[in-house]
């Protein structure tokens, strides 16, 4: 009907619409209208959803973005909502096992609550039950149910993937849960801890997911490891993330004997441990910097500087200092500033409390040997373990000669600093300029490492695991694994360190022999 009305039309050639016609045509402009209409919304809502959806995308690649940035700088790292909760309601469950413990331990009146070693040894023995390997903030202290902990270990050595979950009693009585993370190439650990409120009740304070920058399980029983952290200049400070943790149990005789005549002492503050002297070489010894610590050892008690505000009287002096080292009062009074009018040692400007303490003065000394001599003397040797910054279980070695007298008391005699085998290499053979070695190369990259230290301030080399590793297939060394160290993988720096050693060894645990070429 519509097309004959429209036919209609044209035929006539008039302008006169029909009242039908008008109808449908009013009905085609207003479908018309709409349409046109309908396009442009369709138009812009099109235009509309494609910035959305770019502004949507956007903000997704800076998310991904951020979380890519955040997972190579290894902290702060999201942590799965299961294994929070799963390691917070843990460690709830291991402080109520020693809920009754901390509740009737002595805390003393101060804010900061800080228990005897006693009652968190005590702690200790009573998680025991968990068998989970648990330590405790106590010095020479072992890990119990360490045997979980050391197979862990060996199997990331192995590169097997492998966790473990580790409980430490910190001396507030609180709890850190620690569960190591090993996927076969990296290793990260979920840090959560747990302390006490006012009403002894248990309170989870925080939770962390971070990565192990680089970690080594050592002969003596030590895990050492470095946390990522915060680096210049992201922060105004330098954080240190580096953890020692004792793992294979501490022979009884060298625990009893380092608390008896290592403990006390350290290597803060003065330098009987650190330097090399003997009965006739005394007078660099700095004897006012020991004074305070030997004090302690014989008392017993706190030593007060407050109580001597000008210095130490003579007889006082002698008499604690004599008592553990050979010295006359003579010699005293000639390598201490002596006040002979007022007659006491004076502090002097640079006196022991005015001490800055460095790495090593952090340090705990730990007997790892005992010898008995033909003169009746003993040979202790100590190792300087050193968790601050060098992460390192023998910082220092050396060998202390301590005379035992027959009331239990005993004097020092001597000290001389050793050449730990594995920081002094030597070259066994060097033929055709190649150096031969018969080390394992993580005591090679300890040992460049420290002398690094010592004149740049920052360690050089990396772990092997991110060394450029590859069979050689042509040259001299054609079938022996070819090792490569540059700070920079794609420009070539100096210095660059190249290590050959035969196919099939296991070149980061034991070497027999390995060749290293150093490129200054």
């Amino acid at each position: 009907m519509l097309l004959k009305s429209i036919n209609r039309f044209w035929k006539n050639g008039s302008v006169i619409i029909s009242r039908n016609l008008g109808r449908y045509l009013y009905v085609i402009c207003m479908l018309g209208l709409f349409g046109i209409a309908g396009c442009s919304n369709i138009t812009k809502s099109k235009d509309s959803y494609q910035k959305n959806n770019s502004e949507d995308s956007s903000l997704k690649q800076n998310n991904l973005n951020e979380e890519r940035e955040q997972l190579e700088k290894g902290y702060d790292l999201p942590i799965d909502d299961n294994e929070r909760k799963e390691a917070e309601r843990d460690c709830i469950k291991v402080m109520e096992l020693i809920s009754d413990i901390y509740k009737y331990a002595e805390k003393g009146d101060s804010s900061n609550v800080v228990l005897s070693e006693e009652t968190v040894l005590k702690m200790q023995d009573k998680l025991k039950e968990t068998r989970c390997p648990i330590t405790a903030a106590v010095i020479y202290s072992n890990m119990e149910n360490y045997k979980d902990m050391e197979d862990f270990l060996k199997k990331c050595q192995e590169k097997k993937s492998s966790k473990k979950v580790v409980y430490e009693i910190r001396s507030d009585g609180g709890i850190n849960r620690m569960k190591y993370i090993f996927n076969g190439v990296d290793m990260y650990v979920l840090g959560t801890s747990a302390m006490w409120n006012k009403e002894n009740k248990a309170k989870i304070t925080y939770s962390s997911y971070t990565k192990i920058k680089e970690w080594r399980y050592t002969k003596k029983g030590w895990f050492c490891y470095e946390l990522c952290v915060p680096e210049l200049p992201e922060v105004s400070e330098t954080v240190d993330g580096s953890y020692l943790v004792r793992v294979k149990p501490m022979n009884e005789q060298y625990r009893e004997m380092s608390i008896k005549c290592v403990k006390g002492l350290g290597y803060q503050g003065h330098n009987l441990f650190n330097s090399n002297w003997d009965d006739k070489h005394m007078e660099e010894l700095d004897y006012k910097g020991m004074y305070r610590y030997l004090y302690e050892m014989k008392y017993q008690k706190e030593f007060s500087d407050e109580s001597y505000p000008e210095g130490i009287p003579k007889d006082e002096f002698e008499c604690v200092i004599m008592e553990y080292l050979p010295v006359t009062a003579k010699q005293l009074q000639e390598y201490v500033t002596f006040d002979k009018k007022k007659q006491i040692y004076t502090w002097g400007e640079a006196g022991s409390f005015n001490y800055i303490p460095s790495f090593i003065g952090t340090s705990v000394p730990e007997v790892t040997k005992i010898k008995e001599n033909k003169n009746g003397t003993v040979t202790l040797t100590v190792d300087a373990v050193c968790e601050m910054v060098l992460c390192d279980d023998a910082a220092i070695t050396h060998e202390l000669i301590i005379k035992f007298n027959k009331d239990g008391g005993f004097k020092y005699l001597g000290n001389k600093i050793l050449e730990n085998p594995a920081r002094k290499i030597k070259a066994q053979d060097n033929k055709n300029n190649y150096l031969k070695f018969s080390i394992s190369i993580d005591d090679f990259i300890s040992c460049y490492n420290k002398y690094y230290w010592n004149d740049k301030g920052v360690h050089y080399l990396q772990p092997y695991s991110e060394w450029n590793s590859s069979v050689q297939s042509f040259g001299k060394h054609k079938g022996d694994i070819h090792s490569e160290f540059k700070t920079d993988k794609k420009v070539w720096t100096l210095p660059t360190i190249t290590i050959y050693t035969a196919e099939g060894e296991d070149i980061a645990i034991i070497l027999p022999v390995i060749y290293i070429i150093i490129t200054k």
